[in-house]
């Protein structure tokens, strides 16, 4: 909870520089000169909820709830994607760049010919990405691969033929 009028960095700047840090907690801005212009700024820089001041106390009561699950489902994503993340940083660049071509739609033949490869050792690294990633269907290293935020094939080029 800000205050618009806190002493010395007033609720705005401070959300600002909450922001400028990445520290994505849901932010809630009092005021009791509310107007529309903070408004706007505030809901801009990503404010949970403005209230003006003198606020319901069951209103404030229920828009907290409401962040704390907020936060918490942040917290919750914020995990799913570091651990993304760390499976895929466990890829070899080959393992990636197969797994990038999947991310295309490919089929193992066509993933072969853009990287120089064969198509068994196309599978081969497929069979590895996908264990090493603990998954059991494309889809489910698909799901993975986008949450972790991999580029696909056609989203970086064709890399070399023969790079490993």
């Amino acid at each position: 909870m800000l205050d618009v009028q806190m002493p010395g960095m007033n609720g705005l700047e401070t959300q600002e520089a909450l922001n400028q840090r990445a520290i994505n907690f849901p932010v809630l801005i009092l005021t009791g000169a509310g107007d529309i212009e903070r408004a706007v700024r505030a809901m801009k820089n990503g404010a949970f909820e403005f209230l003006e001041k003198p606020y319901d106390e069951a209103n404030l009561l229920a828009t907290l709830d409401n962040a704390f699950e907020e936060l918490s489902r942040r917290m919750a994503d914020s995990g799913k994607f570091d651990d993304a993340k760390h499976r895929i940083a466990r890829l070899s660049n080959r393992e990636r760049q197969v797994m990038q071509g999947l991310l295309d739609g490919l089929p193992n033949k066509l993933i072969a010919c853009q990287l120089g490869l064969s198509i068994r050792t196309v599978e081969s690294f497929r069979a590895t990405l996908m264990e090493k990633l603990g998954v059991r269907t494309v889809s489910a290293a698909v799901r993975l691969a986008l949450l972790a935020g991999l580029p696909s094939l056609s989203e970086v080029g064709d890399p070399p033929a023969g790079e490993e």
